[in-house]
Parts: structure tokens; C-alpha cells; sequence
């Protein structure tokens, strides 16, 4: 039995003419989660959101918000609180009054109406502001009074649609760890939408990446980062992104490995979901970071030359692009090693941190 303050979209479906948006939609959000709806742009992810706060129709299957079937239900009544990716402040209205608009439109006694919003205020740190318009407030504030103005509501569920999109990397940074501290302090439901892999993988409980209108993955983040479930998952996941060769599985005395031309590596110690079968087409993918660069060679099993073709210093660490069998490859190292364009070095894999997938079904083995 679903707990009575959670989310639960069963079957649901969404087309616009001949176009299925949404197809056979099943996700279940356990009370107090804070669950990011990751992917990229068309992928459904702000459609879905749309369609749990009312403002979309659906055309199959139900959404049930603590206990209640609010499939057509007015947002008003559906016991959530919007977070817009535009802000949607009245610029004529000073922050005390964006506030408080929704809760004077619903009738609450002014004492409630004080109290509420001082409580908001308080919580996100914009009491000295609330006597502003929209107007002389930067991103930053202007985000905090929208995400204010969802938090008076009193509501069990609030969502978010791209709230940091419109703001600078600096400002994203700080106010991602301003909605975690939300979290943790209120333990409220939180449904998040972005494309951005960072904001997902820092504030998540649980991921949904989604594409083409179905979620490909449902997972903690780090299983989703560590063991994606499939190439599409794994591709958009990571910054830089996985490194990707194609070849096959091939018998290495008693444990399977992977060859791609003269590349061989062991793949013992990796935990498949189903049998390596000798010959089979695969893609064997690597994390930059789950690769050790050498100036000679590690175990034979489990190393190979390669030769560096650009240097990244990024402060905390470089990332150095390199070939392996003549493929591009990035690998993560030490801000102190230093790397010229031609340098030959010898890469070492851990096999425990690598992903095979099914070169025909994409799908992870």
C-alpha cells in the first residue's frame, strides 16, 4: 500500500494530435522523497510535472496525490505548490504581497496570512526584502521569493520546473544547496525538473531519466552514475561524458574480456547481469575518473598504451584526451601531472567500474 503522502502516476499517457508525449507512464514517489526528472530538452520531463500540477490534461491513466485520485482536479485543489523556471512574480507587487497574493485570493484569516509568510520569509532569509518589487531584486532573490510564494501554501507536494535555469553558474551553485537544506529542514515531497546531470546528482534521493516520453532509468544517483542501465543513460550522465569502444567479448583464460583491435582488457571483476558470451558485439564504456594514467605498464591483463593528445588543467584536476586503438578517450588525473600532445603512457582500468552494453539493444549486460 503507497504511503498516503506520496505521488503515484499509474498508466499515464499524453499525445498532442498524433504526437504520444507520455506513453504508459508508471512512477511511484514515496512521501518526503526528493525525486529529479532528468533528461534532455523534449524528452517529457516538464510535460509529466505539468500533468501532476493540473495544468495539462492527460489522455490515459490516473495521478493520485496523497491518497487522492486528482487526475482532473484543478491545480488549486490537488495540495501542491509550483515553483516556476520564470519566476512569474507580480512586478507591480512588492515581495510581502507576491507572497501572500495566493493565500489572500483563497480567503485566509490576515493573522494566518502574517504568520505564514514571516515563517517563509524567515526560512529562505529575505525578510530584509520584503518590502521590494520584483523589480529591485537580483535572480537570486527573485528565485527565493518565487520558491517563497509555493512554501506558504502549506501543501504536502511541491514541484519545480528548471527554477535555477535562468540564473549564473555562481547562483545555481548556491541556491542548489539552498533547496537541499529546504528539503532536509521541511522533509516535504519534492518533484524536480532540469536537463542540468550536476543539479540531479546533487539533490537527488532517487533520478528518473527520461527519453523519448518513458523513463529509462529510476534509480539512487549513484547507481544510475555507477551502473546506468542502458547507452543512453550512460551517455548523458557524466561530465565529460563516458568513453565508448566498440568490440567483443572474447575468452581470457578463465574470465572474459573485451577486445577492440590490439586493445584487450579483462573484464574480471565485473559484475554482469547476464552471461559474456564469447564473440559477442559490445560496448565497453569507462569513466574518466576510473582510469589510472602511468609512465609504464600495470598488469597485462588490465592495461594499454595509449598516446596523449591535449591537456586540460581544470584547478582541482586535469583531464587528458588521449587515443586508445586509435579512438578518442578522456581520462581524469592530478592537477600536478603535467602532459605534452604525443607523450606515451600506459592506462590501467579497474574492470569493477566498467559498463558493458549490448552493441544491438543498448541495453547494459
Amino acid at each position: 500500500m503507497m504511503p498516503v503522502h506520496s505521488v503515484s502516476i499509474k498508466d499515464l499517457a499524453v499525445s498532442f494530435g498524433s504526437v504520444d508525449v507520455l506513453k504508459d507512464l508508471n512512477l511511484d514517489i514515496a512521501d518526503g522523497e526528493f525525486l529529479v526528472l532528468l533528461g534532455p530538452s523534449g524528452c517529457g520531463k516538464s510535460t509529466l510535472l505539468n500533468c501532476i500540477a493540473g495544468l495539462l490534461d492527460v489522455s490515459e491513466g490516473q495521478i493520485v496525490i496523497k491518497g487522492k485520485n486528482v487526475t482532473w482536479d484543478e491545480p488549486k485543489d490537488r495540495g501542491i505548490g509550483m515553483v516556476f523556471q520564470s519566476y512569474a512574480l507580480y512586478p507591480q507587487m512588492t515581495v510581502e504581497k507576491n507572497l501572500s497574493f495566493g493565500l489572500r485570493v483563497a480567503g485566509l484569516p490576515k493573522e494566518e496570512i502574517a504568520k505564514r509568510v514571516a515563517a517563509a520569509a524567515e526560512i529562505l532569509q529575505i525578510g530584509p526584502l520584503l518590502q521590494r518589487k520584483p523589480g529591485e531584486l537580483s535572480g537570486g532573490q527573485r528565485q527565493r521569493v518565487a520558491i517563497g510564494r509555493a512554501l506558504v501554501r502549506d501543501v504536502d507536494v511541491f514541484l519545480f520546473d528548471e527554477p535555477l535555469s535562468n540564473l549564473d553558474a555562481k547562483l545555481r551553485s548556491e541556491l542548489r544547496v539552498e533547496i537541499k537544506r529546504l528539503h532536509h529542514k521541511l522533509a516535504n515531497t519534492m518533484i524536480y525538473v532540469t536537463h542540468d546531470q550536476i543539479e540531479a546528482l546533487t539533490l537527488a534521493d532517487r533520478i528518473a531519466v527520461m527519453k523519448g516520453g518513458l523513463i529509462q532509468q529510476l534509480d539512487e544517483p549513484l547507481t544510475i552514475y555507477n551502473k546506468p542501465r542502458n547507452l543512453f543513460v550512460a551517455s548523458f550522465i557524466g561530465s565529460p561524458a563516458m568513453n565508448f569502444l566498440k568490440g567483443e567479448i572474447v575468452t581470457q583464460g578463465a574470465a572474459p574480456a573485451f577486445r577492440s583491435g590490439d586493445f584487450v582488457v579483462s573484464l574480471d571483476g565485473y559484475e554482469s547481469q547476464e552471461p559474456l558470451t564469447d564473440g559477442a558485439e559490445v560496448i565497453f564504456g569507462f569513466r574518466p575518473e576510473h582510469v589510472s594514467i602511468n609512465d609504464t605498464p600495470g598488469p597485462a591483463d588490465r592495461s594499454c598504451a595509449a598516446s596523449v593528445d591535449i591537456e586540460e588543467p581544470m584547478g582541482s584536476d586535469s583531464l587528458i584526451w588521449l587515443k586508445i586503438a586509435g579512438k578518442p578517450a578522456s581520462v581524469r588525473t592530478e592537477a600536478g601531472r603535467r602532459f605534452k600532445p604525443g607523450d606515451n603512457v600506459w592506462l590501467t582500468f579497474n574492470p569493477a567500474m566498467a559498463s558493458v552494453f549490448d552493441a544491438n539493444t543498448e541495453n547494459r549486460i
